[in-house]
């Protein structure tokens, strides 16, 4: 039922730019970790960066230096910078977040997903 949403994807140039970002509904109270992972068609979900509260930040080898990562803790949501894309990058990107929200059972802490957005890397 509760779904953090992402945008920004779509088509780009290798050697490009693109900026997702992620968005939590207004009935998450608070969010740990936030995270961005990515799926390319026929390979296992692979974690591209996730990002603490704190503001620790570990990147996939495959895309340090390149992507950067941010989030606003006040508005609940997180940004990834991606440039000098390379076709390799062509995924579907999903966010995440450990989640704090109430429902029948009480107010306890969730992972959330995102339903992802394309990110297609082509000349």
């Amino acid at each position: 039922q509760v779904q953090l949403v992402e945008s920004g994807g779509g088509l780009a140039q290798p050697g490009g730019s693109l900026r997702l970002s992620c968005t939590a509904p207004a009935m998450i109270l608070s969010i740990n970790t936030m995270a961005w992972y990515r799926q390319a068609p026929g390979k296992a979900r692979e974690l591209v960066a996730p990002l603490s509260r704190a503001g620790t930040i570990n990147y996939a080898d495959s895309v340090s230096g390149r992507f950067t990562m941010s989030r606003d803790n006040v508005k609940k949501t997180t940004d990834l910078q991606m440039n000098s894309l390379k076709p390799e990058d062509t995924a579907v990107y999903y966010c995440y977040a450990e989640a704090l929200y109430s429902d029948s059972e009480g107010v306890k802490w969730r992972e959330v997903w995102g339903k992802g957005t394309l990110v297609t890397v082509s000349s």
